[in-house]
């Protein structure tokens, strides 16, 4: 995964040199070209977004349509567990005590398409990846394999003891915005629903006695999950929050209810 978030990071990195240099070369353009550029609007198009966004106020008539390839709403944050309700886990899911700020929510969209409704207002259909990564507390072993979540406890001490799953996402978003101010920024209100679609689920261990161990499976996490997000933010930065209404882990009765919130800050809106 890391290597993963490097590469994307490098590509973003490039993306926004690329689409400064775009930006200078677009204001040479004569008031013609300008307005054929705007008259595309209505086509599907190919674009990387960059970490500062420089948008366009759009003209003409809408709905407009668009599709692309994207690197956008990147999102950093914290994972946290709700247990029936609760951020205190039940006493049959203590063995998945995790340190708090050490349990991520990493993610980001690499396509979408959607419509402009008006120069305030889009509906726009993206797909992405999404990783929930959990440090546990306890020296203990997620089984893969068995009929529920089980899990071992083990003699030896992990450095580092992290349960993982990984998800396509999939969300509906609603997107509210202001008018540019005289720096290019506005803000902007995000929600909508979201679905994900299981990729794998990993445990990693590092300790002294076996070193670095990885062992994938699909551990109990729900093949299908959804819930809802909300972003906020200003220019190219802002917060987010997610939850998820159905369980975490299927064809588990003893997890029953626990579920994944996640929150922190997005980038690229």
């Amino acid at each position: 995964m890391k290597r993963l978030l490097i590469t994307a990071l490098i590509c973003a990195a490039a993306g926004g040199v690329f689409a400064q240099n775009a930006k200078t070369d677009t204001m040479k353009a004569s008031a013609d070209t300008a307005k054929h550029n705007d008259d595309d609007d209505d086509m599907a198009h190919v674009e990387f977004n960059h970490w500062r966004h420089h948008h366009h106020e759009d003209h003409g008539k809408y709905p407009k349509g668009f599709a692309g390839i994207t690197f956008s709403r990147f999102d950093l944050g914290l994972a946290t567990l709700v247990d029936n309700g609760s951020f205190t886990l039940r006493p049959q899911n203590q063995f998945l005590n995790y340190r708090s700020w050490k349990s991520s929510n990493v993610g980001f969209d690499v396509f979408q398409m959607g419509v402009k409704v008006n120069k305030y207002f889009k509906v726009y259909l993206s797909g992405g990846f999404d990783w929930t990564l959990l440090r546990l507390e306890q020296n203990i072993t997620i089984l893969p394999g068995q009929p529920t979540l089980t899990y071992r406890q083990d003699s030896i001490h992990y450095s580092k003891n992290r349960f993982s799953s990984s998800y396509l996402r999939i969300p509906l978003s609603f997107d509210f915005h202001t008018a540019e101010n005289e720096h290019g920024n506005r803000f902007n209100f995000v929600f909508g629903p979201e679905a994900g679609l299981l990729l794998d689920g990993m445990v990693k261990q590092i300790s002294p006695e076996n070193g670095k161990q990885k062992f994938d499976a699909g551990y109990h996490f729900a093949k299908m999950r959804y819930g809802g997000f909300f972003r906020m933010g200003y220019g190219g930065w802002g917060i987010f929050a997610k939850y998820y209404w159905n369980d975490m882990f299927e064809n588990s009765p003893a997890q029953a209810g626990l579920r994944n919130f996640s929150f922190g800050l997005t980038f690229g809106f």
